[in-house]
């Protein structure tokens, strides 16, 4: 690969560091949040009694709502200063994992993930709009690799921790644990974020809905929409249940699980920002085809394994880590190069609600794929679900190149 571009990238300033490292923290919060779902699902469904389609159903009822309501916030997103609009949701967000950890039945379960949806579900696009407006476009995928380290850190720190703390009290504890940290994290938000309002010095007279329907009837904007919902499909459709996969087929115990999470974590934390500046020096489009292919390799071994020694699995589990990160940092780097500064907010809420709706969709068909006869016997039918992935892994190779074909038109890469 050749670099993409011959001049040094932009250093980041004190204040933009101190903003990636806010963004940052509230992503762990909420990445945590949903990514604690799989490790405890083992322990969730043996507590409730669940079964893999209702505890399909619980993930995508989280889903759901976040894309219903990223979707409906869309038209107003770049109304208002977006700090405020953070702060906004991110206190509903506390709320409804407040909520979570108060839940005691199925029902009240999913009525707390819908809830914790409806506004957890555009946290992540106002960051994203953030981003788009703080920082340049050949700084981004740095911001990204950052900013995607909030996986990581849920694995290193949050979900061994999750688990110990849910191992010795029971599931609801984690949840208890997100509020108080996220508590944290808002007022810190108060405190040292600066108002993001340069948008709403470019007039826009259209109402929320004309504002709406302006960026959904962008051919460009579309090709953006179509690639990220893609990538949504293949993590939630697997996912969810990588915990009950590694128990009951690999087997791996409930202590274990912590470890094999915490490598995994780890070795997130390390490749992130490696993937970041490659991102910016290479072309994105090559970092995201070399790691969707890596992936597919991985996802075709990996639901297809016998019972192996912990090691040996934990390697598996950094390879997987490897290629759907990878593919995370070009790609959101690359599409944030696609919307105008006025439709940013707009664009990021559309496309946030599309993936979490794509998510919601895989999920569920996900649970109604995979098998379980008792509580202790093997899932099946995983493999299947990885074939499903990495089909779906090759047609967003296609649909990120014609959003790189747009962007290279705008000669920004």
């Amino acid at each position: 690969m050749q670099p993409e571009k011959k001049s040094a990238p932009i250093k980041l300033s004190a204040y933009q560091i101190l903003v990636i490292a806010l963004l940052a923290l509230t992503q762990f919060t909420v990445v945590l949040d949903f990514m604690v779902m799989s490790p405890l699902g083992d322990i969730l469904t043996k507590s409730m009694n669940l079964r893999q389609d209702q505890f399909g159903v619980v993930v995508a009822a989280y889903a759901f709502s976040a894309g219903i309501s990223a979707f409906l916030t869309a038209g107003f997103a770049d109304r208002f200063d977006r700090k405020k609009l953070l702060m906004f949701f991110y206190i509903g967000f506390i709320l409804g994992t407040l909520f979570c950890g108060l839940a005691t039945t199925y029902p009240t379960l999913v009525a707390a993930r819908i809830f914790t949806g409806i506004f957890g579900g555009v946290i992540g696009s106002i960051s994203l709009a953030i981003v788009a407006d703080l920082f340049e476009l050949n700084q981004r995928g740095r911001v990204m690799g950052f900013l995607q380290m909030g996986f990581g850190a849920s694995q290193v720190l949050g979900i061994p921790i999750s688990l110990l703390i849910a191992n010795y009290w029971d599931w609801e504890a984690p949840f208890f644990m997100i509020v108080g940290l996220s508590l944290v994290i808002w007022i810190l938000i108060l405190l040292k974020l600066k108002p993001v309002n340069k948008h709403l010095e470019i007039k826009n007279d259209r109402n929320a809905l004309l504002h709406l329907w302006g960026t959904l009837k962008k051919r460009e904007y579309r090709s953006g929409f179509l690639a990220m919902a893609l990538l949504s499909l293949g993590g939630f459709m697997m996912m969810p249940w990588g915990s009950a996969y590694a128990v009951n087929n690999l087997g791996v115990s409930q202590e274990n699980l912590t470890w094999l999470f915490m490598v995994a974590g780890v070795s997130t934390l390390l490749i992130m920002p490696v993937f970041g500046r490659l991102s910016d020096r290479y072309p994105k489009i090559n970092m995201f085809t070399f790691s969707c292919i890596w992936l597919i390799v991985i996802v075709l071994v990996y639901t297809n394994l016998p019972v192996l020694p912990l090691w040996a699995i934990m390697i598996f589990n950094v390879c997987m880590m490897i290629g759907i990160m990878g593919r995370m940092v070009p790609s959101q780097a690359l599409v944030s190069g696609l919307p105008e500064k006025y439709d940013r907010g707009a664009y990021m809420s559309v496309s946030s609600s599309l993936q979490y709706v794509a998510g919601g969709i895989a999920s569920m068909v996900g649970g109604m794929i995979i098998i379980q006869e008792t509580e202790t016997s093997p899932i099946e039918h995983y493999n299947t679900v990885g074939y499903i992935v990495s089909t779906i892994s090759i047609i967003s190779i296609f649909a990120m190149v014609r959003v790189n074909q747009v962007i290279k038109r705008r000669g920004s890469v």
